[in-house]
């Protein structure tokens, strides 16, 4: 059996049947993502648009991939035909080009909301009253082609644990929030990303269903 399939099956027996382990394939090779494909594993996260559009046609159709990135509007139409869940809409003006290359493609994509719970400032994100202006304008109810499925953040880069799990406890807020005042009728919102390979088991812990793992399954990064 190879690495990555060992390590495939071994993180994700480890994690609870409610949890979504996003492989997450950003920089690596078509032949590493076969072989996790080959252990079974359906569920990819990239963070580039145009490397995610050159990947997607060489691999299998039922692959479900993931958007993971910070989205530029201006990459969203190389996605938008086939692309299974964005996470990280951090502003209204994606949004709303989302839904628009949706319509083109005759597709309803769903999106999490991304929110800004570090406590640094190279991490993107919604705050609180962001959310809530925007879910309750007029603008956001003529969105017919986008459907919001949960939250998402990135915790602060950091050795403190406590830390760490304040941020991920204060995500879960948010979604409890969407929830009960705007989402109680959607069954499809249900979806808390967070958790990397550093962090997962406080995530797990504090209520994420999606985790986003990298190096843990595939190795160390090749950002050259």
């Amino acid at each position: 059996m190879s690495d990555i399939k060992q390590n495939i099956e071994t993180f994700k027996n480890k994690l609870p049947e409610n949890v979504t382990l996003v492989a997450v394939s950003k920089t690596k090779p078509l032949e590493d993502i076969r072989e996790a494909y080959d252990s079974g594993h359906r569920v990819f996260g990239e963070n580039k648009a145009q490397e995610l559009k050159d990947k997607q046609p060489e691999l299998p159709d039922d692959i479900q991939w993931h958007f993971i990135g910070h989205m530029q509007t201006n990459k969203v139409k190389y996605i938008a035909p086939f692309v299974s869940l964005i996470h990280s809409v951090d502003r209204f003006k994606v949004l709303k080009e989302i839904n628009k290359q949706a319509q083109k493609n005759d597709r309803v994509i769903p999106c999490l909301l991304q929110f800004h719970i570090a406590e640094e400032d190279t991490k993107f994100g919604f705050d609180w009253a962001e959310v809530k202006e925007m879910l309750d304008s007029e603008a956001y109810q003529n969105l017919t082609n986008i459907r919001i499925d949960g939250v998402m953040a990135m915790a602060t880069f950091t050795q403190d644990t406590e830390q760490i799990r304040r941020e991920f406890r204060q995500l879960k807020s948010f979604f409890d929030r969407l929830q009960s005042d705007y989402f109680s009728e959607s069954a499809h919102f249900k979806e808390i990303s967070m958790g990397m390979t550093n962090d997962y088991q406080i995530a797990i812990e504090e209520g994420s269903t999606m985790l986003r793992i990298g190096s843990a399954l595939f190795g160390a990064r090749n950002y050259t």
